[in-house]
């Protein structure tokens, strides 16, 4: 389980042109961290994480997209 403070410098490290977006081009960046966004949102990819959370449908993923996936997942504390 992640805190929401984990969770938000998870997403700065993924977040590499500090954009306060990430997209699938970070996500393949960084798969150790991707892992980490997978586990956290019971997705199996990067790809499967974009299509069922990304809210506004612009292929990258906010903080506050990726906290809702990992509250759907109930791994938020």
């Amino acid at each position: 389980m992640t805190t929401e403070q984990e969770l938000q410098s998870l997403f700065n490290s993924l977040d590499r042109d500090q954009d306060g977006k990430v997209s699938i081009h970070e996500l393949f960046l960084s798969p150790g961290l991707s892992a980490i966004i997978s586990s956290e949102t019971n997705t199996s990819s990067p790809q499967e994480l974009l299509v069922r959370y990304d809210a506004d449908e612009d292929g990258s993923i906010t903080f506050e997209e990726l906290k809702e996936a990992v509250e759907k997942a109930s791994n938020l504390t």
